[in-house]
């Protein structure tokens, strides 16, 4: 079973999500929700509901991880699995880096997620060049070996962007448009 839009809400609202971090997850939806029904128009065997609700719940984890220092992506995982919101507890746990990346591999609802997740900055859709900056800047502090994993997964990023586009009939550059246009309901 998929959970609806309004359980999301619920469970953000149970787990005290910070305003900022409720608004960045439903600009993620809405551009994922965009890329969902875009692939789902050209055959893709992907399910718009359950990209919503993953991309809806990625950062549930992040309010309590500020406090503890926790893996935010791995602490959302655990939550969706104790509030039976199992069939998303991947993607949520997966949306910082997916673990096992198969290029042959049908594309699915967490590679929509984690690709959405990543041109999102705050609640403004941006390139994934823009957000890389922001993710250094913010997370990698003076340590290179750090830089280069963010790098390394944004090279990860883009190859999924070039799947994904290779598959859609816009542009990465569209969404901003696109997703102002989205609704969640």
């Amino acid at each position: 079973m998929i959970h609806s839009i309004q359980d999301c809400f619920h469970l953000m609202d149970r787990y005290e999500m910070l305003s900022h971090i409720r608004a960045h997850s439903v600009m993620v939806a809405r551009v994922a929700r965009v890329i969902a029904r875009s692939l789902k128009r050209e055959g893709m065997a992907v399910s718009v509901s359950k990209t919503t609700v993953g991309a809806l719940l990625h950062d549930i984890g992040k309010t309590a991880s500020l406090s503890t220092g926790g893996d935010h992506a791995e602490m959302g995982r655990r939550i969706c699995i104790e509030n039976q919101f199992s069939e998303v507890a991947d993607i949520v746990g997966e949306h910082i880096k997916i673990k096992y990346y198969r290029p042959e591999a049908a594309l699915s609802e967490k590679e929509i997620v984690y690709y959405s997740d990543k041109r999102v900055n705050h609640d403004q859709i941006v390139s994934l060049d823009e957000r890389l900056d922001y993710i250094l800047e913010r997370y990698g502090g003076s340590h290179e070996v750090v830089h280069q994993r963010i790098r390394d997964n944004f090279e990860l990023c883009r190859r999924v962007e070039g799947r994904l586009f290779g598959l859609l009939d816009f542009a990465p550059e569209s969404l901003p448009q696109l997703a102002e246009r989205e609704g969640l309901y």
